[in-house]
């Protein structure tokens, strides 16, 4: 053969296979023959209109053999649908297969749009089945008689479908639970009441009614450890008595503050009077001069006078020389 005809025979052969590639690309006659064998009916261009969606055919075909399978009433419109609405069409697909083998009441609807509220609609279904246990940290909580108590419970819970959408999660769930605890706990005389009847807690939570407007059915509430913390009202007592203290040596230090102000005050009024007082006797001399110079004083007064203040400073020395040796015998 003549190399020009070989080569224009792989050429041929070439254009061929892609031509064929580009067909089988547009048009899944591999998964239209599956889904005939399957059960399915859908139409060959239904899956090149998905292509051209850009839906790839085979995350819609597959649930719906799966769902065909099981006896499900699905089309392609509702998957697709589904699909391009963002949502996960196989996990709705084995949620409703899962909810008609458990005899659960679980339509198309309901389940895709628990799936697009973003949530596991198939776990979902399991924990409807199969009761989940949902274990809350240990809550802290105080009795009238001050002593600290430290809870950790299990929660058996189930869900409910018909509240998966809009329905509060876990985490509402341990909150509620936790402030049963605190209440339950802190309506307690003492912490001794809570360790002899830990069901007292269950039985006041439960009668709550907590799994009001949640995504679950609560079933059980199970004290699974308690512990004693510390006691707090002697601690509050201390730091009361602390505080009390401060504010004492607070107040004791702002009145003895005001007494040496008032002691400066007093002993800066005694020394301005001895200032006077020296001032005042300083002048005596002048007014002596004066009065004698005017006449108003004779010379026989003035000396009167000296021996008046001589002979009361003489009998002022007598008293203090016969009060020492008194004042001695009295120490």
């Amino acid at each position: 053969m003549p190399i020009e005809s070989l080569i224009g025979l792989i050429v041929i052969l070439a254009v061929v296979l892609v031509m064929l590639s580009v067909f089988l690309s547009f048009f899944p006659i591999g998964l239209w023959i599956t889904a005939m064998f399957s059960g399915v009916r859908i139409g060959i261009f239904t899956l090149v209109g998905m292509r051209f969606r850009r839906v790839k055919p085979s995350n819609i075909v597959n649930p719906l053999i799966k769902a065909t399978k099981a006896g499900l009433d699905l089309n392609s419109d509702k998957l697709e649908a589904h699909f391009l609405a963002g949502g996960d069409v196989n996990r709705v697909v084995d949620a409703l297969i899962a909810a008609q083998r458990a005899e659960i009441n679980l339509v198309f609807e309901r389940a895709a749009a628990i799936d697009l509220a973003g949530r596991d609609v198939l776990q979902a279904v399991q924990v409807s089945v199969n009761p989940k246990v949902i274990e809350t940290p240990k809550i802290a909580a105080v009795a009238k008689n001050g002593i600290e108590v430290m809870v950790k419970a299990r929660v058996t819970v189930r869900a409910n479908i018909e509240r998966l959408v809009g329905g509060a999660g876990e985490e509402t769930i341990i909150a509620r639970v936790g402030e049963g605890i605190v209440t339950t706990v802190g309506s307690a005389e003492t912490h001794k009441a809570v360790l002899e009847n830990p069901d007292l807690i269950s039985r006041t939570v439960l009668t709550k009614g907590l799994d009001a407007g949640t995504a679950f059915e609560i079933l059980s509430i199970d004290i699974a450890d308690i512990d004693i913390g510390r006691n707090i009202g002697a601690q509050l007592q201390t730091d009361q008595a602390d505080a009390d203290k401060r504010i004492a040596q607070a107040k004791a230090e702002e009145r003895r503050a005001m007494a040496v102000a008032k002691e400066q005050e007093m002993k800066a009024a005694v020394e301005e009077m001895r200032a006077k007082v020296v001032e005042a006797e300083a002048e005596v001399p002048k007014a002596l001069s004066q009065a004698l110079k005017d006449g108003n004083l004779g010379v026989m007064d003035y000396y009167n006078m000296k021996n008046v203040m001589s002979d009361t400073e003489m009998r002022n020395a007598i008293s203090k020389i016969n009060q020492g040796p008194s004042e001695q015998s009295d120490k």
